[in-house]
């Protein structure tokens, strides 16, 4: 069974192809705004049902 991928080593045209490729620009990670929204939102309602129970 052939390979399909190109081993750049191979062959002087494809390594220097392979050398001269620019660099990927790097993805930006999400923003963690919503995530510490949300664990808020929870503390805060996991916090009012405890005071619920104990004062109620």
């Amino acid at each position: 069974m052939s390979d399909n991928s190109i081993d750049p080593s191979g062959n002087t045209e494809a390594f220097r192809a392979f050398t001269q490729k620019a660099p990927e620009e790097p993805v930006a990670a999400p923003s963690k705004t919503p995530l510490i929204i949300g664990v808020v939102a929870v503390a805060v309602v996991l916090i009012a049902v405890i005071a619920w129970l104990a004062l109620g």
